[in-house]
């Protein structure tokens, strides 16, 4: 159903400067993240910003159990929020930053929206090297059809699951709303990766995240 899609996607990100890297499944974009990807960056600092895409291909608790790594662990449980908040800052100057993206388009960008600022800030400058893995779920059109998907799609689901006491989270829909746990505070759109490669986009033929 993605193929034609997908192959556009990734024609269209390398001719915007992406380094982008094609995998079958969760597990395979682990290995080209931890055995294709770090071998060339070689990072000491590593840290991550929001991704259930991330997460379900498990190469975070790979970091976490490298003695050779700094990983900066930004949503550890049970941390005060202040010094979190602190963790998110330093993840800025990382090596290595890993997280998703809430859609790319086939004409080759990245479409984002956040709450704090730290996971889009981490991709649009700062650490030498990110990586960014998505699932073929996040494919859109173009860049208006990013913004629907993600106000429709990703936004209320996300609110959904961190608890958010936001209308979307009742409704399922966005209501440009005025609460103060609004998720919706900062959109980028990555048109393309400076340096060149800087950016590596690792696709996912799954449907993974939200």
């Amino acid at each position: 159903m993605y193929a034609d899609a997908l192959q556009e996607t990734v024609s269209a990100l390398t001719v915007n400067g992406f380094e982008v890297h094609q995998a079958t499944t969760s597990a395979h974009a682990a290995d080209i993240i931890l055995n294709r990807i770090v071998p060339t960056v070689e990072p000491e600092i590593v840290s991550f910003g929001d991704s259930m895409t991330l997460m379900e291909t498990g190469v975070l608790d790979a970091f976490r159990n490298d003695p050779a790594i700094n990983f900066i662990d930004t949503f550890e449980q049970d941390v005060d929020r202040s010094e979190i908040i602190e963790r998110r800052r330093r993840a800025l100057l990382s090596d290595l930053f890993l997280t998703g993206s809430n859609a790319v388009t086939q004409n080759g960008k990245l479409v984002n929206l956040d709450m704090v600022g730290n996971r889009v800030g981490g991709i649009v400058f700062g650490p030498r090297h990110v990586v960014i893995a998505v699932g073929v779920n996040k494919i859109v059109p173009d860049a208006n059809a990013a913004v629907r998907r993600i106000r429709e799609v990703a936004a209320p689901k996300n609110a959904l699951r961190h608890n958010a006491k936001t209308p979307c989270a009742k409704t399922g829909r966005c209501m440009d709303c005025k609460s103060p746990d609004r998720i919706c505070n900062v959109w980028t759109i990555t048109d393309k990766s400076w340096p060149k490669g800087r950016i590596k986009v690792v696709l996912i033929d799954q449907e993974l995240g939200l």
